[in-house]
């Protein structure tokens, strides 16, 4: 899943940035706000958590406008800000949910997991394919009752292709929202990620369930 953080505060941005790295989201880091809309407004991201006071333009105004280009994505204020009447103001012009500073870190990544669940293809923690399940809370995958070892990009992956069991995932869609801004779309880096992932889950005679789909992408399935 691929998040874009805009926070001005160097430290605060960095530390948001490399915590969401370590349970397995990509993240993109705006530090204003006029980066921070131009991304939100021209990338598809499945989250975005946004700072209220930014250079630039405020957070208000960035909603407004990823509103306008009629983004779904849900959004995430983070603010120091306690009024009524700025929360009202804020929901009203298109966040989804507000976050006061200071805040845990374990409230952060709860907030975007319940967010996340709140949308149309995401309903569970726990997804399974055939005899392959993957529990994204806890961050494991078996396949029948054997447990299988991810490297961190091998299990973004397969999370992405899980969340779209029975659909063709484009290779675009693939860099879209596993790898990030910095990714270099003409390397085979995808073609390599899905060849090593095809051989932890696949292997000791297990059925096939990452299916190429000539010209148009990958579908994880079940069926042939």
């Amino acid at each position: 899943m691929r998040l874009l953080v805009i926070e001005d505060q160097d430290e605060l941005g960095d530390s948001i940035k490399a915590g969401l790295g370590d349970a397995c989201y990509v993240v993109d880091l705006a530090r204003d706000g006029e980066t921070g809309s131009y991304w939100a407004r021209t990338h598809d991201y499945d989250l975005i958590i946004l700072d209220y006071h930014l250079p630039g333009k405020n957070g208000s105004i960035i909603c407004r406008e990823v509103r306008e280009r009629n983004k779904r994505v849900p959004i995430l204020i983070l603010s120091v800000v306690t009024d009524i009447q700025t929360k009202v103001e804020l929901l009203n012009t298109g966040a989804d949910d507000y976050l006061t500073k200071p805040f845990s870190f374990a409230e952060l990544q709860a907030r975007i997991r319940a967010m996340l669940r709140r949308r149309p293809m995401i309903t569970d923690d726990l997804y399974c394919v055939g005899d392959l399940s993957l529990d994204t809370q806890r961050q494991s995958v078996r396949r029948g009752k054997r447990e299988i070892t991810l490297n961190r990009k091998e299990y973004m992956l397969l999370e992405y292709l899980v969340r779209r069991r029975g659909e063709v995932v484009s290779r675009a869609a693939l860099l879209e929202h596993v790898w990030d801004r910095d990714a270099d779309p003409f390397s085979n880096t995808i073609e390599t990620h899905v060849l090593r992932l095809r051989k932890k889950i696949e292997g000791h005679g297990k059925q096939k369930l990452i299916h190429t789909v000539p010209g148009r992408g990958y579908k994880l399935d079940s069926k042939a």
